[in-house]
């Protein structure tokens, strides 16, 4: 719970006060790179025709307090989610055991399976892979005790297009200069303390495992000069947040790196024989250059693929040489069938891929428990609490999708499974509340600013390159395993879901406080 004597925090502010608040967050936001496109429901494409606009990033006016016991545990346990996530990925046939369930009945995790079958029949050129990972948690306080201390539960694990690395280093540094210009009223000097203000390593981290994964590579086979490819959406409002990447990937390791929209993959890109892949840049086509590493900030949504020519395009990049981050079984290793055969209570399968008992403990406490919708005894009794509404309150339904804006909340959850067929049933998942403790905080948001309640979401960043085996068991070797920082969403406590990009949340730092 948080202290009585933060109960009081954020202070209210003169207006005087917001005004030199506000006036200094925008503009150290925008003079540093805290910022995104404009929603078209904010400025209208016929009020920037060219695109040129940009606008502070969603952003709490104040670090929202968190427990330091749990902060400490997420970064710390990191590197295991990183090896677990790692060893799910290399051991195809137990994944192939979790996927086939869906495959029919999710079309989407169907062709990302039936693209994974087409390159293993030609066969992988590439036996490393790459994760920038991001672990997503809430703090749980137990609604049914007066005396439960804040524990942390995950809500998922991103293994593709884990974002907003770039602009969580900005929030937390932007927090430390309000502080230092005494922005920030005096009565919150006995909360926000420099001590108690961590500051985020995650664009620099991020970029370094890019940069890992590019020397892993090798020298250019042919000739050209060497390159990582970003594959990005288009039009993109987060370019901001990916841009910190890409200079801090060159700036810090002198690695070069393009931008390329998903859609014109194939008019940009070629293989040669031995399926090396090679870029183009339609800005200087008389020179052309080797791929090293492909890093997916497009691909993960259903949205990424309005024709075939998008499946031909992300088949054309995971039969290349290149390095994947990631590559299709990372992808899919991410989806939320794999947390629930995880999470769902009494389950086996930890074990299976963490072998150290003290490091799956340390996993297994995390988990929320988690139920299939099938016709096993767990599905079965998921079936009852999703249908009954007074049950339900306590659960959220998700797909097997990445994005913000997908999933099913509480009393909701009965009528949208009536409105299902119940063979589609078992491609969701039914996963218990997290309950975070009470807070407010200020949100500025499009120019407008929202008070009140308020809920935090820490994603914990993990950086894994590793070597996969050649019998598609579970074999192979991790190269690289690092922790690389931290993100903070938070939203209104009205909202259910907490996407930034999706319009829900807003970038936060960590004010961290004993509780």
């Amino acid at each position: 719970m948080v202290p009585t004597s933060h109960a009081e925090y954020p202070p209210d502010l003169s207006p005087e006060e917001e005004q030199y608040l506000l006036s200094n967050l925008k503009d150290w936001s925008i003079a540093h790179g805290l910022a995104v496109r404009p929603a078209p429901s904010f400025v209208s494409a016929a009020q920037d025709p060219s695109g040129v606009l940009a606008t502070t990033a969603p952003v709490t006016l104040f670090p929202s307090l968190f427990p330091r016991t749990c902060f400490d545990e997420g970064l710390g346990i990191q590197t295991a989610y990183n090896e677990l996530y790692s060893a799910i990925a290399r051991d195809e046939a137990w994944l192939q055991s979790i996927i086939e369930g869906l495959v029919e009945i999710d079309d989407f995790t169907g062709k990302l399976w039936q693209t994974h079958l087409a390159v293993k029949k030609e066969g992988y050129v590439q036996d490393l892979s790459l994760g920038l990972f991001r672990s997503d948690y809430m703090v749980h306080i137990d609604p049914d005790s007066s005396h439960s201390s804040p524990r942390l539960k995950q809500v998922e694990f991103n293994t593709i297009a884990s974002s907003f690395g770039g602009l969580s280093s900005r929030v937390s540094t932007l927090h430390k200069h309000l502080l230092a210009i005494d922005a920030y009223p005096a009565s919150t000097a006995t909360v926000i303390k420099a001590d108690a203000l961590r500051q985020s390593k995650s664009a620099s981290s991020l970029a370094q495992g890019l940069a890992a994964a590019h020397k892993a590579y090798g020298l250019s086979r042919t000739q050209r000069p060497l390159c990582v490819l970003f594959v990005v959406q288009d039009p993109e409002r987060n370019v901001f947040d990916q841009r910190h990447l890409e200079y801090a990937l060159l700036e810090e390791s002198g690695v070069r790196a393009f931008r390329l929209p998903f859609q014109q993959t194939l008019s940009h890109t070629s293989l040669e024989a031995d399926r090396t892949l090679v870029y183009t840049p339609p800005n200087t086509p008389s020179i052309s250059y080797e791929v090293t590493t492909i890093y997916f900030r497009a691909g993960y949504s259903p949205d990424d693929y309005p024709r075939e020519e998008e499946w031909d395009a992300r088949l054309h990049l995971e039969r290349s040489r290149a390095i994947k981050c990631p590559s299709i079984l990372t992808h899919l290793a991410g989806c939320k069938k794999v947390q629930q055969v995880l999470a769902t209570p009494h389950s086996p399968h930890l074990k299976r891929f963490l072998p150290d008992e003290r490091v799956a403990s340390r996993i297994l406490s995390t988990f929320a428990p988690i139920y299939p919708l099938d016709e096993s005894e767990a599905g079965k009794q998921a079936k009852e609490l999703a249908g009954d509404p007074t049950s339900a309150v306590r659960y959220v339904l998700k797909p097997q999708r990445e994005g913000g804006g997908n999933n099913i909340y509480r009393r909701a959850i009965p009528p949208f499974l009536q409105s299902l067929p119940a063979t589609h049933w078992p491609a969701y998942i039914l996963m218990e509340m997290i309950e975070p403790p009470p807070l407010k905080n200020a949100i500025l948001r499009n120019g407008e600013l929202h008070k009140g309640g308020v809920i935090g979401e820490l994603g914990v960043y993990g950086v894994c390159l590793w070597r996969n085996g050649s019998d598609g068991g579970g074999s192979g070797e991790i190269l690289q395993n690092w922790e690389a920082g931290y993100l903070l969403r938070t939203k209104g406590d009205q909202s259910e879901e907490g996407g930034v990009a999706a319009g829900f949340g807003a970038v936060d730092s960590c004010c961290l406080v004993d509780s």
